[in-house]
Parts: structure tokens; C-alpha cells; sequence
């Protein structure tokens, strides 16, 4: 791909996925989508579905990711390319990192979400250390805890990841 065919992908998609995130306000969604571009060209589209399904975790990167990984029957979206409208926040960058996205790009940044209403920022301030208050996380002392792992250590079917 010469650099200005990427310069015109980018752009392409960039642009579906803010129109996407527009749109989707229209139907009473968040103002966010994604678009990500498997290694094969298909393209997958996902929008802000939170409010509308009462799921705090279908941000629009994880439901186009999930679309993309359901069609091509594959958890590994390797050589994909993720368009975001807005800049994704913590869990779609962990997301996109277990699909093994190849890349990601973004429109709109966290602080404009941010002036927008949206708690992103808050997010990030949380996992660089600044604001463990936020969420207090901490291990328990079960003494079977490494059961699991030897579980799936021990299983001939696992189906590593």
C-alpha cells in the first residue's frame, strides 16, 4: 500500500466511524463507533450500544471487534485494523490488545469526551496510579486459587490464547 493509499484508508474509515458515532446519537446511542478492517479488507462496524442494552461493556471498539472476530469465526484478529471516532478508552485498548489488533486510529481525544461528559479521563488517571481510590482491587488468600490454571494446564482440548 503506497502512503497515500493509507493516507485515503484512514481517512475513509475515520470518517465512516464519526459517521457512525453521529448516527448513532440520531437513534439514541452514544455518540461513538468503530470500524475495524480485517486482514482480508471486510470491514466491521460497531456502535455505542450501552444505554441502549444496558451494557457497560459495548462500547463501540469491543462490539466492532466482536462483530469482526464472529464473522471470521476467529478470537485472533491479527493484520486488523481498528478506526475509532473518539479515542478508546482503557478496557477497548485491552480489548483491541486480546484481539491482537494491528493497529489502532482515532478521531476525537479522550478530552474531548471528556468536555462531552464522558468519564474516560477519569479511567486513564486510574491506571497510571493516580486514583487507586477509585477502585480499590486486592487479593484474597484462597489456598485452591492455582487450581484452575492446572486445570487448564492439564487439559489436551484448551485452545490456547
Amino acid at each position: 500500500m503506497t502512503s497515500a493509499d493509507h493516507e485515503t484508508s484512514l481517512s475513509t474509515y475515520l470518517q465512516q466511524a464519526v459517521d457512525l458515532a453521529t448516527q448513532n446519537v440520531a437513534l439514541g446511542g452514544g455518540p461513538f463507533a468503530a470500524v475495524v478492517v480485517t486482514a482480508d479488507g471486510h470491514v466491521h462496524a460497531g456502535v455505542n450500544r450501552v444505554t441502549r442494552d444496558n451494557d457497560p461493556t459495548a462500547h463501540a471498539e469491543v462490539v466492532a471487534i466482536r462483530a469482526a472476530a464472529s464473522a471470521t469465526a476467529n478470537f485472533d484478529l491479527t493484520g486488523a485494523v481498528l478506526y475509532a471516532s473518539c479515542e478508546p478508552c482503557p478496557m477497548c485498548l485491552a480489548s483491541a490488545l486480546w484481539a491482537r489488533i494491528g493497529h489502532v486510529y482515532f478521531a476525537a481525544d479522550r478530552h474531548g469526551a471528556a468536555a462531552a461528559g464522558f468519564d474516560d479521563a477519569l479511567f486513564y488517571e486510574y491506571f497510571n496510579g493516580a486514583r487507586p481510590d477509585l477502585m480499590p482491587v486486592t487479593r484474597g488468600d484462597v489456598p485452591t486459587s492455582d487450581l484452575p490454571f492446572q486445570a487448564w494446564g492439564a487439559f489436551a482440548g484448551r485452545k490456547d490464547y
